[in-house]
């Protein structure tokens, strides 16, 4: 009796699950993925700031060749240019008065949204409209003819303009900025609606008031929300620009009063075409807002409390 032998079928390979695949393969997909970001941080972002930090050491009017300099322009922008140390000043005092300022008012807000049972979906798409139409150039202007002489405010205070006078110009530029407190109050709302009620109960229970729950549990607990905030905004604060311009009209008046960092740096770049000069302010910038994001970052080991850090 013979027997047939049937012919061995080849299984066909299976297909390794996603989770299985060579490292090499998901590396690959990933770097697909990746390449629109990374093709548009080389081409936007590293390769404009290395042109940058080349025409910092050099002449350049725009209209000639970048002539090399050295560290002419760094020491003449110490040493030489009155006007320069202005407006770090100016822009210090503008950062010292609009932060705090926008923060504190997009907490209050905050506090009083969050106890809010009616309407809370209104009052808060209201308070963060402002947010939305940013540093945008309408609105810096309607924002002159608010302050300007013959300006509501005008009218209301009698204050003969506060941006024709040296000594209010700047804090009217300030308020535009805290009044776009919208970003940082839905932030702090957030924050907020994650503090467990346990809390307040556990703390009325010992005698605590408002205040002292305001201090001893919403202060702790929202701590890093409000770092978060703080950072954010001292970096914007350090970058004004639209808000000065519009009120100055380009100028840092009255009496540089207005003249923050940002534009002075446009008025040597593109006005003067001083663009190495300009170049070297930005880098300086750059530094500066990295060592003050550094300096919060080291304080907040001292005031941030995160929750699953029993130490804190």
């Amino acid at each position: 009796m013979t027997t047939t032998q049937t012919p061995a079928v080849p299984v066909p390979a299976t297909t390794a699950p996603p989770g299985k695949r060579p490292k090499r393969q998901r590396e690959g997909a990933a770097w697909v993925f990746l390449s629109p970001w990374v093709l548009g941080a080389t081409v936007l972002t590293l390769l404009p700031m290395a042109v940058s930090l080349y025409l910092s050491f050099t002449d350049y009017d725009l209209f000639n060749a970048p002539r090399w300099v050295g560290l002419r322009n760094y020491t003449q922008m110490f040493t030489e240019d009155p006007r320069y140390w202005r407006s770090v000043t100016t822009t210090l005092t503008y950062v010292v008065i609009a932060v705090p300022l926008q923060l504190a008012l997009a907490l209050v807000v905050a506090l009083a949204l969050k106890n809010m049972r009616r309407g809370k979906g209104f009052y808060r798409s209201a308070f963060y409209a402002p947010s939305l139409l940013g540093a945008s150039m309408s609105i810096a202007l309607v924002w002159r003819a608010l302050f300007n002489d013959g300006g509501t405010v005008d009218h209301l205070t009698g204050s003969g303009g506060w941006i024709n006078k040296p000594g209010w110009a700047l804090l009217a530029v300030a308020l535009l900025t805290v009044w776009q407190f919208g970003a940082p109050m839905v932030i702090f709302l957030a924050g907020l609606q994650q503090i467990p009620a346990e809390l307040y109960e556990a703390a009325a229970v010992d005698g605590a008031g408002k205040w002292r729950q305001f201090v001893s549990v919403t202060v702790p607990m929202l701590s890093p929300v409000l770092f978060f905030n703080l950072v954010l905004q001292t970096i914007q604060a350090f970058q004004v620009f639209t808000p000065a311009f519009a009120v100055s009209a380009g100028k840092g008046g009255p009496a540089d009063s207005t003249l923050v960092y940002t534009l002075y740096l446009y008025d040597r770049g593109f006005v003067a075409s001083h663009m190495g000069y300009a170049s070297a302010m930005a880098w300086v910038l750059l530094i500066v807002i990295g060592a003050v994001t550094a300096v919060l970052f080291r304080t907040s080991r001292s005031w941030v409390f995160y929750a699953s850090e029993g130490d804190r």
